[in-house]
Order: structure tokens, then sequence, then C-alpha cells
């Protein structure tokens, strides 16, 4: 897929807010400091389309922007800001819980994990959620420019381990840096045929 635009529509924290369902939507989450904005930048392929910034917890609304006219990505606040008050993290469950139980066009939630560190409590406790809940989900481990090859694949494998002793059928997974442009080619091509599949008058009724 090649992106011939992308342009910022709408933020707000409300899912009634979000624009009208009429193109096929893909979110991206993760938690506050795995890399999300820069890796949404990389593949959009423009360096300040997602804010990013040193400070965890920047994205703190539904965020949407319009791919080729033909679709939507989605930045989504970030889960497990230790910083955050209870209540701030209680307001950014609630915006997250609404879009994905809210949204009939998300075809897929891709949820963004540290390749450089052990499978984490709220990252297993989420995506039990979205396996409760029946949301279709695939994996993207960041930062992979952190480590070398051997141990990339080491940390994958021990993943995989891990995720099997829960799940029967394991996600789509892939490796990405938003360095290098890892996993670029591969997330947009996943997006693309996964479109295909979109049905606008089934979701619009």
């Amino acid at each position: 897929m090649i992106i011939r635009s992308a342009d910022f529509v709408i933020s707000n924290s409300d899912v009634k807010g979000c624009p009208q369902p009429r193109l096929p939507e893909y979110a991206f989450i993760g938690r506050s400091n795995v890399g999300k904005s820069s890796l949404i930048n990389m593949i959009c392929q423009r360096s300040k389309l997602a804010k990013t910034s040193g400070t965890p917890g920047k994205t703190q609304l539904i965020n949407h922007f319009n791919i080729n006219t033909d679709w939507f990505l989605v930045d989504l606040p970030g889960y497990g800001y230790a910083r955050a008050s209870k209540d701030q993290r209680k307001e950014f469950s609630r915006v997250i819980t609404d879009y994905i139980g809210g949204r009939p066009n998300l075809m897929n939630l891709f949820v963004l994990i540290d390749i450089r560190l052990e499978p984490q409590k709220i990252d297993n406790e989420f995506l039990q959620w979205l396996g409760e809940n029946a949301i279709p989900f695939v994996l993207i481990f960041t930062k992979c420019d952190k480590l070398g090859t051997n141990q990339i694949q080491s940390n994958l494998a021990a993943y995989k381990r891990h995720l099997k002793q829960v799940w029967d059928e394991l996600p789509p997974l892939f490796l990405s840096s938003a360095e290098t442009g890892l996993g670029r080619d591969e997330i947009l091509n996943y997006i693309e045929e996964t479109n295909k599949s979109f049905d606008f008058k089934s979701i619009n009724r």
C-alpha cells in the first residue's frame, strides 16, 4: 500500500463524536511508553502526524486520521501510565472501552508491545479483555532496533510460549521499528488485505 495522503480529522473523548463509520478503521493502542506515536508516524511517513513526546501519557483523546480517503487510522490513549491520577486512569479506561465497543467499523486493534520487556501484567489483562469481548487484534512488537537479531527472536519465542498458555490460537504478530521502518510494509499489507472484507452496508444498517 502506498500512502498518498494522511490527514487529521478530529480528536475527542467521546465515541459519539467520532466520524461516521463509513470507512474501515484501524486503531493503535499500547502502554503509554511503547512508542505508539512514533510508529504511527513511521507507518504514514509523516514525521509530525501523531504527536510524540518524551513524557508518557501524552495521547489522552481518540485521534482520527483519514488515510488515502480509504480508511481511518486511530491513535488511542495509552494505558498503564503510572503517573496519571486515579481519576485520569479511570477516564482513559472509559474512553478506550467505549471506543472499542462502540465502533462497528473497527476492523482491527493493533496492540503494541515493547520487544525488550517480559510479558507485562497490564498487557496480559488487556489482551484477555479483548478475547472475552471478541475484539480482533494484532500484536506489534516495537523498538526492535534496540536489540540484536538473536535477542529479538529469543524474546519473541518467549512471548509466544507465554501466549500459548492462554490462547489456543495466536494472533498475527509483527516486528517493528520506528527508527528503521521495520514492519511498515507488513502492517500496511495486512490493512490493505483486511480492507477487502469491509462491508459498508452491513455495519451501517
